[in-house]
């Protein structure tokens, strides 16, 4: 929005994005296919009071939500859109022709995942999303039941640390964090087959442009280094606040293990479990930790939105601006808007690698390791589940 002049009506189903200076990532940004998603909505909705939640879902793509059947909690869903025209090609991602295949999709609200995949088994319910990866060799038994990596691109895991308030208003503090954790504990605590997860450092995602990894640093942990840090930190042994989401299957089993590696360094850590939505309420206060704020949380983003320096929001320094944590750092910034408005792509390069060295240096976040997300689907039932980011019910038809 800095290098946007204006937002221009053209006509009744057309806007302009009129720039006021180069600038490149305008794709990238309205092309976001996982969190903070810049999702289209009628005026009436977008003119929402930004602190009261939505609670008008109309869509234009090819399911509609039935906000009449809809049971907070407990179930949600969407008919086919009868007015919704396809793309005429093949669907690729979250691209290409969107063909709706079933007349009706109902998603349901299982928060145990025995009770999910045992609901599966029994042809009770078609899909499973995520199925904890200790359930798996469940699920292949049984013959009428299939995995399905639809995120073969995999998420990343990271530790976020509340830049406002001690001790992480202090960068060493900080940086004896990252010294303290370790990659596989956490990873398999959460995961638990190497075969689907990696450790790896690198802030923007191992294996792309911009995956520069650091050495043992989150790997082998150094607890005399964290040790050393943390007094030098002035750190007065106050309990540092961690919540716990218990039940969000993407990050859930990380915390207990985190805090143990954190308490070895010597800090104090009061573990404070919640549901995930309490989380996302609670991440947005800036109040300190004794009244109602926070010190640490963790979350997870795949990775196509964490590999570039420029749309990844975890790496902006931009103050009460930036994403929950609100990091201060000025240089960062300039980093940032360089890389941003560089069109050379070996200077580019450069930048990311430098915005790179950046978030570890200051400790900005902390990448926990990446896995594949796999879910679950009766195959005997189902065909056409698409591989993407996030699952998609497009494309999906029931056999006969």
């Amino acid at each position: 929005m800095k290098a946007t002049a204006e937002l221009k009506v053209v006509d009744a189903k057309t806007f302009a994005i009129v720039l006021k200076e180069p600038f490149g990532l305008v794709l990238d940004a309205l092309g976001k296919v996982s969190s903070n998603v810049p999702f289209m909505m009628p005026k009436r909705v977008a003119e929402t009071d930004p602190n009261k939640q939505i609670d008008d879902y109309t869509g234009s793509g090819p399911f509609i939500f039935k906000k009449d059947e809809w049971k907070a909690g407990e179930k949600v869903v969407y008919v086919k859109n009868p007015k919704y025209k396809p793309r005429p090609e093949p669907p690729s991602m979250l691209a290409g022709g969107k063909v709706a295949k079933v007349d009706r999709v109902e998603w349901i609200a299982i928060i145990d995942p025995s009770t999910a995949m045992n609901a599966l088994l029994a042809g009770e319910i078609d899909l499973i999303e995520s199925p904890p990866p200790d359930l798996f060799p469940v699920l292949k038994a049984d013959k009428n039941v299939a995995l399905f990596g639809w995120n073969a691109l995999g998420s990343q895991i990271i530790m976020r640390m509340n830049h406002l308030h001690p001790p992480f208003n202090n960068v060493k503090a900080r940086q004896a964090a990252l010294y303290a954790l370790a990659q596989e504990d956490l990873m398999r605590a959460q995961v638990g087959d190497p075969a689907i997860y990696r450790t790896c450092n690198a802030p923007f995602v191992c294996g792309t442009t911009f995956g520069k990894e650091y050495g043992d640093l989150l790997i082998k942990p150094d607890i005399d280094k964290a040790k050393a840090l943390l007094k030098e930190a002035g750190y007065d042994g106050t309990p540092v606040v961690m919540l716990h989401q218990t039940d969000l299957q993407s990050s859930n089993q990380v915390q207990p293990v985190a805090k143990q590696q954190l308490e070895r360094a010597g800090f104090k850590v009061d573990l404070q479990s919640m549901d995930w939505q309490t989380v996302v309420s609670r991440r947005t206060r800036k109040e300190p930790p004794s009244q109602g704020g926070w010190n640490i949380f963790f979350t997870t983003n795949i990775t196509l939105d964490s590999d570039n320096p420029g749309t990844n929001a975890y790496a902006a320094g931009s103050c009460d601006k930036a994403w929950f944590g609100w990091p201060c750092d000025p240089e960062m910034e300039k980093l940032r808007s360089a890389f941003i408005h560089e069109s050379d792509a070996a200077k580019r390069k450069e930048l990311g690698l430098a915005i790179s060295d950046r978030v570890i240096g200051q400790a900005i976040y902390a990448p926990v390791g990446q896995y594949k997300a796999f879910g679950a689907y009766r195959k005997d039932k189902l065909e056409g589940w698409l591989a993407g980011p996030v699952p998609v019910v497009w494309n999906i038809s029931k056999k006969n």
